[in-house]
């Protein structure tokens, strides 16, 4: 048996998080993948990408001092290769280049900007194959920050996928592109539209919450009718009580409902009733390509 150690980097709009890998492999056997580690910092870089065109400096400086932490975990772990990806908060802002150049010098971290279409790419590299029936179709669900992956399966196969600027950050701030729900309801319904069996995967640390937020095990989806009354539910309530009541991060207190009202938009156009929510997404898929290149 060997053991080795990949680590993925995902630096979104609303948080940066190194996910750590152990894989071991044995003779005559698929390669096993289990998570490791798992750290997460809300250094919120979105709002500045968004509202300003630019990351700020005091935000580049949390950013080297995140990416100089995660390279001594790396080493503590014995980490032998990793992959650092960079989405739709560098990619949107006009510094984009000098901030990974200034993270690169500092820390030694090599970060890459992604577009949209090499991020569902990657995210379809996950374990989603291994849930998909191929006697139903699937919309796979990935909301971030600045951005939202739709990706279509239809039996058992990777059909359309396509990414909108529109995320949680961005809804906060009211950054939404004009007539962008409007698109991506075409989109949905073009791929969609007359399917009778349809369901939601559901990506991204919002819905992970909510799933946890709903007691469900792991393998049990969520039902429109949960997530809706939820949406309600925690829209009704003032930020603080939302931390101090039902002890949610404070930067995980206020995007969670743009992020549930994408989901709900999400089931309603495509006719879905339930949402899987298998925990993966696009730092599994960063590990997976790490891996097999």
């Amino acid at each position: 048996m060997i053991l080795r150690k990949f680590a993925a980097i995902d630096i979104g709009s609303n948080a940066v998080r190194l996910l750590v890998h152990n894989v071991i492999e044995q003779p005559d056997r698929e390669p096993s993948f289990k998570k490791s580690a798992l750290v997460r910092v809300p250094v919120r870089l979105g709002e500045d990408s968004f509202l300003k065109s630019k990351i700020s400096d005091h935000n580049l400086q949390r950013l080297i001092k995140t990416m100089q932490s995660f390279s001594l975990l790396m080493e503590v772990y014995g980490v032998e290769k990793y992959m650092a990806c960079a989405t739709s908060a560098l990619r949107e802002a006009a510094n984009g280049k000098e901030v990974i150049n200034a993270v690169h010098k500092a820390s030694g971290i090599k970060i890459e900007i992604i577009d949209g279409k090499r991020e569902a790419s990657i995210i379809a590299s996950t374990d989603l194959k291994e849930l998909i029936q191929k006697d139903r179709a699937y919309l796979y669900v990935d909301v971030g920050g600045g951005s939202t992956e739709f990706t279509v399966f239809d039996r058992g196969q990777l059909i359309a996928s396509k990414s909108f600027k529109i995320g949680t950050v961005r809804m906060l701030n009211g950054l939404e592109d004009e007539g962008v729900w409007n698109k991506i309801q075409e989109w949905i319904k073009s791929h969609l539209g007359g399917k009778d069996k349809v369901e939601i995967i559901g990506s991204g640390g919002n819905i992970n919450k909510l799933h946890k937020m709903s007691g469900r095990k792991l393998n049990q989806p969520l039902s429109f009718i949960w997530l809706n009354a939820q949406y309600h539910f925690l829209n009704s309530m003032q930020y603080e009580d939302r931390i101090s009541e039902l002890g949610l991060n404070q930067d995980r207190a206020d995007v969670i409902i743009p992020a549930a009202k994408i989901f709900l938009s999400a089931a309603k156009w495509s006719g879905a009733k339930k949402i899987n929510v298998p925990k993966i997404g696009l730092a599994d898929g960063m590990i997976k390509t790490l891996y097999y290149q």
